[in-house]
């Protein structure tokens, strides 16, 4: 299932017996673990096995044991390495079987498929993926950090640390208590100084030489500079088309860009430029067809192993340059 059907399964206080969180947002993925923890009331009495720590043996005598006071027995086990089927079928059985036990597996990796089948309604156990956030969702859940951190903050500066961290939401939250030791508000130039950027004006540089009629050989040497995987270059051009899109439509609504009723916010005026004279340029067709592109592209680069995402992310640069051309 998905987060919004989780979230309503635990309103309701429907807590499964066995959950498994995986996907590309490991923010959410800590969020919910911790909120399992808090509904089952297991902050003093549970098992934490982190990656290599994982051994059978001792995640089974876990579950395996009774509680003399009836206390929650709650196995927690984070890795990004497959646990074997027969190993997690047992698991499952065991806090299906005992009204105390609680089994969460947080799966960092990527080949999930072979065990979300595991998890079924027969066996009270629930697997839910996490995708990552749009930008919106990212800015909402920075803002009400800041909030509590009692942080002034403006949207564009949240969307700027987002950014600079490519878009990595549990490094901006983290990052957040580093920005609520200085005094005054917090704007992109604090940002710039104090926190570590990993999406440099390189990516920037990078996204709008991919929308312009550079050549594709110089686009390739600039994919090598910026070092970046492909999975965090996919989000960058989605979040940078979605923004041209919505430069787009406005502009051909009101004839001029207003970057405070397009965005919610206001940017510096050269950048704002910069995305209206390019927005323009393109047809509405064409970014139909990028759109596609984009999303044909990421389902083929999450199913390909590590050797073939560079491939398929040339080949869907390729296709986007052709609709430009």
């Amino acid at each position: 299932m998905y987060k919004r059907e989780f979230d309503k399964l635990i309103a309701k206080g429907q807590i499964p017996k066995s959950v498994m969180l995986y996907g590309d947002n490991d923010y959410y993925i800590d969020n919910t673990t911790q909120q399992l923890i808090a509904h089952c009331d297991a902050q003093d009495s549970l098992l934490k096995l982190y990656y290599d720590e994982y051994d059978f043996a001792t995640a089974k005598n876990y579950l395996g044991q009774s509680s003399l006071f009836g206390d929650t027995n709650l196995l927690y086990i984070k890795t990004d390495k497959k646990i074997p089927k027969q190993e997690l079928t047992h698991l499952i059985n065991l806090a299906y079987r005992n009204s105390n036990n609680f089994f969460i597996y947080a799966y960092m990796g990527q080949d999930f498929r072979s065990m979300t089948s595991l998890f079924t309604q027969k066996m009270s156990a629930v697997h839910v993926r996490f995708f990552p956030p749009t930008l919106h969702e990212a800015v909402t859940i920075v803002k009400q950090r800041a909030k509590q951190l009692k942080i002034e903050i403006d949207d564009y500066a949240i969307e700027h640390l987002l950014m600079a961290l490519n878009l990595n939401l549990s490094m901006a939250i983290n990052e957040l208590n580093k920005l609520a030791i200085l005094n005054g508000p917090i704007g992109a130039k604090e940002i710039d100084e104090h926190i570590f950027s990993l999406a440099p004006m390189a990516t920037e540089t990078f996204l709008f030489s991919l929308f312009s009629k550079k050549p594709l050989i110089d686009l390739i040497v600039q994919i090598q500079q910026l070092g970046e995987d492909e999975f965090t270059l996919l989000r960058s051009i989605q979040y940078f088309i979605d923004q041209l899109f919505l430069y787009h439509t406005y502009i051909k609504l009101h004839g001029t860009p207003d970057a405070k009723a397009i965005l919610g916010y206001t940017p510096p005026k050269q950048l704002v430029e910069q995305y209206a004279r390019l927005a323009v340029k393109i047809p509405l067709s064409t970014f139909e067809k990028i759109f596609d592109a984009l999303a044909e592209g990421e389902i083929a680069i999450k199913k390909a192993g590590n050797a073939q995402r560079e491939t398929l992310l040339l080949a869907t640069l390729i296709k986007i340059k052709s609709f430009l051309e």
